[in-house]
């Protein structure tokens, strides 16, 4: 995996059905060389961890240009391909996502999230707004001759907590999915989504492989497997994890 789009046409190959490509989320250089060292296959950033780590609140607070900074000494302490969350693509305009997306091939990246909604109030985009989006986003690393790996987010499942989450919810993802295949998405994300029944609907509806992020109530990776996720992200689990043993270990030297 000598040449960018070499690592982005092995990042395609990484996600199958039925044995999910594992994601834990990294936020800095230093993140990444651990989970590296671990034996991942690839390195994914967290929008959230991201921002926290520096300071910032999440939804496009941190400036886009620490943001690709930091993505490019990601990229430069791992010989691993590197996917960024670019969260809705730092732009009003399907032309400011296309820039957005390449600057970030520019900086290293392989891989992009781009989600569905508005980063100041979590509400959903029109679906025809989207579209757009993606498709600046596609002509974007077409441009650049890499094969991104748009990971195209819908937060259907962020607009209700996990007891209302329903059949119509699945249809709606799913409209979503296959207006952004149309678009030139290579995978759908559906944080927010735990229902094993639910899961299963998604995956065999969606014409994209589905990934599915770990969180409260998310069935097991064994479990998710077997309905079919071909990619799993652990979002800011691995930071908030990281945080608290700090925490705890400062905490413990300060006891006489």
């Amino acid at each position: 995996m000598s040449t960018q789009n070499e690592k982005a046409r092995a990042f395609h190959s990484m996600h199958k059905a039925g044995d999910p490509l594992v994601l834990f989320n990294v936020w800095d250089a230093g993140s990444a060389k651990a989970v590296a060292a671990a034996g991942a296959q690839a390195i994914a950033t967290g929008s959230w961890s991201v921002a926290a780590a520096n300071g910032f609140d999440d939804g496009e607070r941190i400036p886009l240009d620490l943001a690709l900074a930091n993505l490019r000494r990601i990229v430069d302490a791992t010989a691993l391909p590197v996917t960024i969350d670019l969260e809705s693509g730092y732009g009003r305009t399907p032309e400011d996502v296309g820039r957005t997306l390449a600057a970030a091939i520019q900086a290293g990246a392989i891989g992009c999230n781009l989600e569905d909604s508005f980063p100041e109030t979590g509400k959903l985009r029109d679906p025809a707004d989207q579209v757009e989006r993606l498709t600046r986003a596609r002509a974007a690393a077409d441009s650049a001759s890499i094969a991104v790996f748009i990971n195209a987010r819908t937060d259907v499942f962020f607009q209700d907590p996990p007891a209302a989450h329903d059949a119509a919810m699945v249809d709606a993802a799913l409209a979503r999915a296959h207006a952004y295949a149309g678009a030139g998405a290579d995978g759908l994300f559906v944080p927010g989504l735990a229902d094993e029944a639910l899961i299963a609907r998604v995956v065999k509806g969606s014409p994209l492989p589905v990934n599915i992020m770990v969180g409260p109530g998310t069935p097991p990776l064994a479990r998710l497997a077997a309905l079919g996720v071909a990619r799993v992200s652990h979002g800011p689990g691995p930071y908030l994890a990281a945080m608290e043993s700090l925490r705890q270990a400062a905490e413990a030297a300060q006891r006489r």
